[in-house]
């Protein structure tokens, strides 16, 4: 008896698919995307209908073998991937993979598309199912293309006129300039000084803090203040007036509202995974893919989220009813509003038929499946399940209070402003985060003593506060993600990889989870903002997303749409060919002469950054780091190491500045390559139990992240993450123990012999565990 063939994207799916449908169905998986574009030139033809030329990707070979064999004995082929652009694309490529192989000779090719793996969602897909959308093929299609003619003729050119190995992409680009731009902004940023004054009061005992609004009848803005000595003035002329006691003038109280967030869309899980899990983008889809491809719950596999690619902030009605039953049996009935919150969707080109990003069941609370979820599914599980109870919840009802408060006369004005939470309603569940300390402290709320207008409260002392005006803060992965979003670049899908991919060819780098731009993208970004400005626009970007998503609504043909792109971009590829000097793209003059031999200096990318160096190299080789004072010097000879010499040729040793910083080397270089860290690895005191003879040295890697490995490398090898001490584990034996420290969990002696679980609390302080090293 023939069996029907269902394709699914991952593998993780089957299992749970082939349960749900029975033993008439056989459930293989393509492993992801089974064909992409020639590696090479030529796979995209402009002058022929932009014709694309596809391989079978090698790692996906054999399961397109096992799809070929397995429908051979099947009479009906569903195709299931993901519900999007992509998993439209994949379906596709199996489908004319196999049609090339003529192994659908009377076979019925049906397209079924879930948005949950659960056994209603599946059943109810394969009882209804339709075609393959050509339109999103070939909305992806051009996507591809897109993305193909772009690499493939602006990377050379960056080789060119930059350096070999850089690569430009159609959302990526604008992406590096957004980060780049920030960081523009925060060097051209001028510091201002300014001072505030805040009465620190009480009434009836309870104490209050109020700011200074007007002076002298003056209403104050942010610089009325500007210096200590003015400050000063203010504050005891204020103290003088007031005699100890400030009069309340005025006194308001209203009522307001605060709603819930919306549901998930994969832009807002991704920003709220960053804020409150310190989640990478990354890492926030590989667990909500783990989430919706099934978990184990103990003899039953169930995906527990819904899709998580996706714009939509729409919930199924069923959904809907299930989380008012939940949240009037948990919280109780006075929780449950009249009707069921709806939410619009901010993207004009959301897909409505998907849902947000929910629980596939709520009856699953958290803790009930925390025993069978890893700690990361536990916690994004536990924020997916918490934004979605919440947003059909009623709102949170807040006493807003604000103070008027005269010292000495009405001319001098003190504000005090708080609020209470009389009925919490949607925040008992969920609260939504913020990116910055400044909507932080905005947000948080703080409550006032009772007050009567006319009647003193006494003034305990008032603060004269210096502050500095801020530069905009960098991105963060939830801003950068959110920014992306606001300026309509890429779609819920792209977000992680736009990042991975900035990082991957080293643009920028995470510095305490805020984006720097590197030299070189800094100068890739230079290149094409000024050779390339309409490509790496955001409008324009953001407008060519739209017009792919009107191409997958069959609003547009996509054959126009990719002349209308192609025609001028490769005109100016030549242009820029034949105009544009490599020197015009890697050097920056600068108003200064060289000290050797005058002529101009400027800064110029090398092999390990910007530096500056002279304009006549080679026939003179001065150079100094950017950033250097020693201007007007004549050489930048590097920093000699007093004391020491090169211990394998007794050079001298001087410090170099490298692609990773600062360290030791060698002058005698190239002739002795001998090197060293700057930081010389320090002694923890603990026997290295591998070797015996070496002892483990506590090291900073490339990354800047410490290390602990024998001193005996490379002849030992034994390395650790956490720091050890001389303590033998009391189960295995082993020599050591290590320190390890979790926000879960706290800080532990651990052993580190993988296959021993020995771990224990750790009461004192780890930097102390063995003495000063």
């Amino acid at each position: 008896m023939s069996k029907s063939l269902v394709i699914v994207e991952s593998p993780a799916k089957c299992k749970t698919i082939e349960k749900y449908l029975g033993k008439d169905f056989q459930v293989l998986a393509s492993y992801g995307h089974v064909r992409d574009l020639i590696p090479k030139e030529g796979a995209v033809d402009p002058e022929n209908g932009f014709a694309m030329k596809y391989q079978v990707i090698d790692r996906n070979q054999r399961h397109l073998q096992e799809i070929g064999k397995a429908i051979k004995n099947a009479d009906t082929l569903y195709l299931a991937t993901d519900p999007d652009r992509e998993g439209e694309a994949i379906s596709w490529h199996v489908f004319e993979h196999l049609k090339e192989k003529k192994l659908l000779k009377d076979k019925e090719v049906l397209r079924v598309v879930f948005h949950e793996i659960t056994k209603k969602a599946v059943t109810e897909a394969i009882a209804h199912p339709t075609e393959l959308s050509n339109n999103l093929v070939n909305a992806q299609q051009a996507r591809r293309a897109l993305d193909y003619l772009v690499g493939f003729n602006l990377s050379p050119l960056l080789w060119k006129k930059i350096r070999r190995g850089l690569s430009a992409g159609r959302v990526q680009s604008p992406a590096l300039r957004m980060i780049v731009e920030r960081e523009m902004e925060i060097e051209a940023f001028k510091t201002r000084e300014y001072w505030s004054h805040t009465a620190e009061a009480s009434a009836q005992g309870l104490p209050f803090k109020a700011k200074l609004t007007h002076f002298n009848g003056e209403k104050l803005n942010q610089f009325s203040f500007t210096n200590e000595a003015q400050a000063t003035e203010v504050k005891q002329n204020l103290l003088d007036a007031a005699d100890g006691q400030l009069i309340v003038a005025k006194l308001e109280k209203k009522q307001r509202s605060k709603n819930p967030a919306p549901p998930f869309i994969t832009s807002t899980l991704q920003q709220e995974a960053a804020r409150k899990l310190g989640f990478t983008t990354k890492r926030t889809m590989m667990v909500a893919q783990q989430l919706y491809e099934g978990i184990d719950l103990g003899g039953e596999t169930v995906g527990l989220i819904s899709y998580m690619r996706t714009d939509s902030v729409n919930l199924a009605e069923e959904a809907l009813a299930d989380i008012r039953a939940l949240i009037a049996e948990k919280y109780g009935a006075d929780d449950v509003p009249k009707e069921p919150r709806r939410f619009k969707t901010k993207s004009k080109n959301a897909q409505e038929a998907h849902e947000a990003i929910r629980p596939t069941s709520v009856q699953r609370l958290p803790e009930q499946v925390k025993n069978r979820l890893s700690a990361e599914q536990f916690k994004l599980y536990d924020l997916i399940w918490k934004r979605t109870v919440a947003c059909q919840m009623i709102h949170a009802t807040l006493n807003q209070v604000a103070v008027d408060l005269n010292c000495g006369s009405d001319k001098n004005v003190f504000r005090a402003t708080g609020s209470t939470v009389t009925n919490p309603g949607f925040m008992k569940v969920y609260l939504e985060g913020v990116d910055d300390s400044k909507e932080a402290a905005d947000d948080q709320d703080s409550l006032l003593p009772p007050m009567e207008e006319g009647r003193p409260v006494v003034l305990n002392e008032i603060a004269a506060t210096q502050h500095f005006t801020e530069p905009p803060p960098r991105y963060s992965e939830a801003s950068l993600v959110k920014a992306l979003e606001e300026h309509g670049i890429g779609r819920p899908s792209t977000y992680a990889t736009i990042i991975s991919t900035l990082q991957n060819r080293e643009y920028v780098t995470i510095d305490n989870k805020r984006f720097y731009p590197t030299d070189v993208g800094r100068i890739v970004n230079k290149f094409l903002t000024e050779h390339f400005t309409k490509y790496v626009d955001y409008s324009f970007t953001a407008n060519l997303e739209d017009d792919l998503d009107a191409v997958s609504r069959g609003e547009k043909d996509w054959i126009p749409l990719m002349n209308d792109f192609w025609r001028p971009f490769t005109q100016l590829i030549n242009e820029k060919e034949e105009s544009v000097q490599r020197k015009d793209v890697t050097q920056e003059s600068i108003d200064e002469q060289c000290p050797e031999c005058s002529s101009p200096l400027s800064i110029r990318l090398g092999r390990n950054g910007r530096f500056i160096g002279c304009t006549n190299y080679p026939t003179c080789s001065y150079t100094r780091n950017l950033g250097d004072d020693n201007v007007g010097a004549t050489s930048a000879e590097p920093e000699v190491v007093e004391g020491r010499v090169c211990p394998k040729c007794e050079s001298t040793l001087v410090i170099k500045t490298g692609k990773y910083g600062k360290f030791v080397g060698c002058s005698a270089y190239p002739k002795c390559k001998h090197i060293e860290p700057l930081e010389k690895p320090s002694d923890t005191g603990v026997e290295c139990p591998q070797c015996k003879n070496g002892a483990i040295l506590k090291r900073k890697a490339r990354s800047g992240k410490i290390f602990y490995s024998c001193s005996e490398y490379p002849k030992c090898d034994y390395a650790l993450w956490d720091a050890p001490i001389k303590e033998s584990c009391p189960d295995c034996n082993w020599p050591i123990l290590t320190l390890k420290t979790t926000k879960r969990r706290g800080t532990e002696k651990v052993c580190p012999q993988k296959e021993c679980k020995y771990a224990t609390p750790y009461e004192g302080d780890p930097d102390d565990a063995n003495g000063p090293a």
